[in-house]
């Protein structure tokens, strides 16, 4: 598994959201390496991580030569990243994800809640996808294998990821989307929307969880509006909820101002207690 690491301290793990990778975090990462350590992985079959799980990627190697050990599963992502805690000798983090990487952080916490010392959600939801979702995602899967991902997927996905205020007033983000989406291979792609089709429901999990949680959402997101994030606030017994104006689904990349100064007092906490 392919990841960027910078900073010293506390390990704050950043998981990316679909269909992007973790370059969507360096907008804000020299404001959080300040305080923490930073490690951002690239998820399985996005950036430079291969479908395999491994960093090894080769974007010239047809898909079928490709190794695929694993059938999509976000429980499959979340071993990764436990694979990789491993790796780095990091017994318990602060572990962080945006919409499908807070499914991955829930599918951690799911499976090793003693890893997690503090649990930040940024624009995502606990709850499973309905059949209609599920069957929406399966067509996408099917579509990215099929044609590649070329120009749709991206007109397909901006107006959803970004909110209003983004597209009217910050052209250098949107193109910054549209660069991350367009390098986003597309057996990663179906691999990814197969995976969070099959998630279960998380809400029991975050119940049960009673360390120090932050979750954050963008006013303006439309794919997971603020409604969830109050469902995932409500659910987790020790939890801070804060909502950005003028914010889409990413706001490491659309308010990163905003969102350092949310976590960052918030990782203070942690640091203290």
């Amino acid at each position: 598994m392919h990841y960027i690491e910078s900073g010293v301290g506390t390990p704050l793990v950043l998981l990316h959201a679909f269909p992007l990778d973790a370059r969507m975090w360096n907008p804000v990462r020299a404001r959080l390496e300040d305080q923490v350590r930073v490690i951002t992985p690239d998820q399985r079959g996005l950036g430079e991580s291969a479908l395999d799980g491994s960093s090894a990627r080769s974007l010239a190697e047809p898909v079928a030569n490709r190794l695929v050990t694993e059938r999509p599963s976000i429980d499959v992502a979340a071993a990764d990243i436990l694979a990789l805690l491993d790796r780095l000798e990091l017994p318990r983090v602060v572990l962080g994800g945006c919409s499908m990487g807070g499914y991955v952080a829930m599918a951690v916490l799911r499976a090793a809640p003693q890893r997690v010392a503090g649990l930040l959600l940024v624009d995502t939801k606990a709850v499973a996808d309905n059949d209609e979702q599920r069957a929406n995602r399966f067509d996408v899967a099917d579509r990215a294998e099929r044609d590649g991902t070329s120009g749709w997927l991206t007109e397909s996905m901006l107006p959803k990821l970004l909110g209003r205020t983004t597209h009217e007033r910050r052209s250098e983000v949107v193109a910054a989307v549209r660069e991350l989406i367009d390098a986003q291979p597309p057996d990663g792609v179906a691999w990814a929307q197969r995976a969070m089709a099959n998630r279960p429901d998380s809400a029991t999990a975050l119940r049960s969880f009673p360390g120090p949680a932050l979750v954050v959402v963008g006013a303006e997101d439309t794919l997971t509006p603020p409604e969830n994030a109050r469902d995932l606030a409500n659910a987790l017994p020790n939890s801070e909820l804060l909502v950005l104006p003028d914010t889409g689904h990413l706001p490491s990349m659309e308010s990163p101002d905003a969102f350092a100064d949310a976590v960052i007092p918030w990782l203070s906490r942690i640091d203290r207690a």
